[in-house]
């Protein structure tokens, strides 16, 4: 079919079996779709980067749709807060690699498909290699470092790359696909943003159906590119307001200057993204461990525990002695805290309070230490009755 990034070659040796030619009996039945767009989601193969949010209804609805194989990538295990959104995951599958639990679902869904696992952090070391086995990417992470990996790594492939992301109430997905006449997104996002600039998910919450619907947009966009129909949001992002339920659509250009996919690229091959979007834990930033902080805690010694999360943060789940002063607060209310003590400071996992004790230490604090780990640490090593969220 034309425009199908499948071609013709490849579908030509797949057959439908009687069995599939029922299953897909409502797709076959659509003039723009038919047996042949049928065999070219067969023979197609979709790499799913991530297992969670996003991927989560991208895989869903791909396996359903009758994509030939579906690559995974993702590394961790299914907790009880996945489940508000993750909907591959069940409870029963709580502790379980999310890899093996996904399959489960994937291949209830449809025994017809093939389920490639690929159980490791997508990154600088691997990605070329696992990209390079698919047709499309569909891009379900949530970091600024791994975004920026699977845009680069796919300019470079010249594959399709499906973007996909999430912030509380709102949602956008487009298709990033420099080699079929649209822009990368370097050319939407030139720099990431300040560490802990943008809160993530476990920082800022997200609406638990919205993945979902960001999800299903990623599949139907990927299951065009396959079938070769419709206009393809290249060149163009869609932004999805749920508690207004309204879209909203922008056009996004090519950067003649951008590094990757420019006139005059500078980048050819995958960089440091840690270093790049200053993700890598920053050396010069004192730092203690929850089970430090437990043995100062026994000791009875001498130091001020400050928690800089959000008031509601703190009605989840707080450390028993810690005083609150959010992070937005912590420069003017600096002179609440005893200069010649100890100072402990955590948050929810480790970015905040890493940034608080930069503050402090440029008003002159020298004893000043960060929670690896944040509250999350505390609770996984030394008192789980703290809940996580």
């Amino acid at each position: 079919m034309k425009g199908s990034v499948i071609d013709d070659q490849r579908t030509g040796a797949v057959h439908l079996s009687a069995g599939e030619l029922q299953r897909y009996s409502r797709h076959l039945i659509m003039p723009e779709v038919t047996a042949e767009g049928q065999r070219r989601l067969k023979a197609a193969r979709v790499l799913c980067i991530g297992a969670g949010g996003l991927g989560s209804p991208a895989a869903l609805y791909l396996a359903a749709a009758g994509v030939g194989t579906i690559g995974i990538v993702d590394f961790d295990e299914v907790d009880l807060s996945n489940l508000q959104r993750q909907i591959l995951h069940g409870t029963k599958d709580i502790g379980r690699g999310k890899l093996e639990s996904a399959q489960d679902r994937l291949r209830d869904i449809n025994p017809e498909i093939e389920i490639e696992l690929h159980q490791c952090r997508f990154s600088s070391e691997n990605a070329t290699q696992i990209v390079s086995e698919y047709d499309i990417v569909v891009d379900g992470s949530d970091n600024f470092a791994t975004r920026y990996l699977s845009n680069d790594v796919c300019v470079f492939a010249r594959k399709p790359n499906v973007y996909g992301s999430v912030f509380r109430f709102e949602g956008q997905t487009t298709v990033f696909a420099p080699h079929l006449g649209g822009p990368c997104y370097r050319c939407l996002f030139p720099e990431p943003p300040p560490p802990d600039a943008v809160p993530n998910c476990a920082q800022a919450g997200v609406l638990g159906v919205l993945p979902g619907i960001i999800g299903m947009l990623q599949a139907i966009e990927t299951i065009k590119l396959i079938v070769g129909i419709g206009e393809p949001l290249i060149g163009r992002l869609l932004h999805f307001d749920a508690l207004k339920v309204k879209f909203r659509e922008l056009n996004l250009r090519r950067d003649a200057q951008c590094p990757v996919c420019g006139e005059n690229p500078t980048i050819f091959s995958p960089i440091d993204y840690d270093q790049f979007c200053g993700v890598r834990e920053d050396e010069t930033i004192p730092a203690m461990s929850a089970h430090e902080l437990k043995r100062k805690m026994d000791a009875r010694e001498a130091f001020e525990l400050i928690d800089v999360r959000e008031p509601f943060e703190y009605e989840i789940a707080r450390i028993d002695g810690a005083k609150l002063i959010p992070l937005g607060e912590i420069a003017e209310r600096a002179d609440e805290l005893q200069r010649e003590q100890l100072i402990v400071i955590h948050c929810h996992s480790g970015g905040r309070s890493a940034e608080a004790v930069r503050l402090l230490q440029q008003r002159g604090f020298t004893n000043v230490y960060n929670l690896k780990g944040g509250i999350d640490a505390w609770s996984d090593q030394i008192d789980p009755g703290v809940p996580k969220y």
